[in-house]
Formats: structure tokens, C-alpha cells, sequence
């Protein structure tokens, strides 16, 4: 006989998808800090020091890097909001109502937890609708005379996107890093019982003559 580790199967899909935005996340903001602190332009000998600069990887590896990890992250941050709505819609009538009406009481650490989640929630949008900017907008040079780097203007010009983006990002990071340390026990507790091996248990059953 199998002893199982008592997750339900809802515990179980909530760790994957929190495990491919954790993925996802972490691949982007390393990919990210990468390209804060490597900036392009300049020329090499010139103002730009950092000119060509490779670590671990070639510029164009890193900016698939980001790419890709910021779309799993937001793939599954989708389906994380898709699935915990209704505890999303709570939350929001418990706040409305400490607020307004001053009839609901949340605790220091409810209010802590959801400071933090609204954190993470402004700065995940924010660098999603700019990432996606950049996405169908992307870098390029001059060819020719012509900017390969196409700036449609949407609301706001390519520079402030990418400031945008950089600072979004940023709260995101220090955020999920609080929310993270916030919820390790869950974290560390689901994790075990996730990968632990089933434990047998002998049906022999001993007779005495």
C-alpha cells in the first residue's frame, strides 16, 4: 500500500502554476538586471564602458531570456488570477468595506500580505503592458537612414516605456522577494510534500503456529 502526501489535486496545480511564474520570473528579472546594468548604445572606446561586454551570454541570448521567461511568467499569472478570482473578489469587498464602511477588521498581517500582493499586482501589469510594447515595437538601429526601431508613440514615447518597465519591474522583484519570505513556510512545507517518494507499508500479516 502507497501512503500519499495528502495534497489535493487543487494544492498540487496551485504549486505548478506558482512554480512556471516563480520560473518565469526569475529568468526575467535576472535576464533583466543583466540589461539595467549592461546597457547598449555608445561605441566601443567611448562613453559607453560596458561596449560588447559579454557575461555568460551573448546580448541577443539574454533579451530571448527575458522574452520568453516574461511570457511564461505572465502566462501563468493569468491563470493564477483566473483561478484564485473569487478569493481576489473577497479580498477586495473586505477591503472595501474596512475603508468605507470601517465594518471589517483585518489584521496587521492580512494587511501586510495584502499591501504587498497589490505591489506585486501594479508592478506585474505595468511590466507586462510595457513588455508587450516592446515586444511589437522592438530595438533596432539605423539602416540607411531609417530607424530600424520602430516607435509607434502609444501613449507614451519609447523612453518613458522603458523607464516604464525598468522601475515596474523593480517594485515587482522587491515585492514577490517580501511576498516570498512572507509565505516560506507554505512554500517550503507544499514543496516537500510535492516531490515526496509514496512510503509503502507491508500488507504481510504475521501468523503464529
Amino acid at each position: 500500500m502507497s501512503k500519499k502526501s495528502g495534497l489535493s489535486a487543487r494544492t498540487r496545480a496551485n504549486w505548478l502554476i506558482n512554480a512556471s511564474v516563480f520560473i518565469g520570473g526569475v529568468i526575467a528579472s535576472l535576464s533583466g538586471i543583466y540589461f539595467l546594468f549592461v546597457t547598449s548604445g555608445g561605441y566601443q572606446g567611448g562613453r559607453n564602458a560596458l561596449y560588447g561586454l559579454k557575461v555568460l551570454f551573448e546580448r541577443a541570448t539574454w533579451d530571448d531570456f527575458h522574452t520568453w521567461g516574461g511570457v511564461i511568467m505572465i502566462g501563468a499569472a493569468v491563470i493564477h488570477i483566473a483561478i484564485h478570482w473569487d478569493w481576489i473578489k473577497m479580498m477586495a469587498k473586505r477591503v472595501l468595506n474596512a475603508v468605507v464602511r470601517k465594518g471589517a477588521q483585518m489584521s496587521t498581517g492580512a494587511k501586510v500580505n495584502l499591501i504587498v500582493d497589490v505591489l506585486i499586482a501594479v508592478g506585474f501589469i505595468l511590466t507586462a503592458i510595457s513588455g508587450i510594447y516592446f515586444l511589437f515595437a522592438p530595438a533596432g538601429g539605423y539602416q540607411g537612414g531609417q530607424n530600424l526601431g520602430w516607435d509607434p508613440g502609444f501613449l507614451f514615447s519609447r523612453a518613458t516605456w522603458d523607464l516604464i518597465h525598468t522601475w515596474s519591474g523593480v517594485v515587482m522583484i522587491a515585492a514577490a522577494g517580501v511576498h516570498f519570505v512572507i509565505h516560506w513556510r507554505w512554500i517550503k512545507n507544499v514543496t516537500t510534500r510535492f516531490f515526496q517518494v509514496p512510503k509503502r507499508t507491508s500488507a504481510i500479516q504475521e501468523t503464529s503456529v
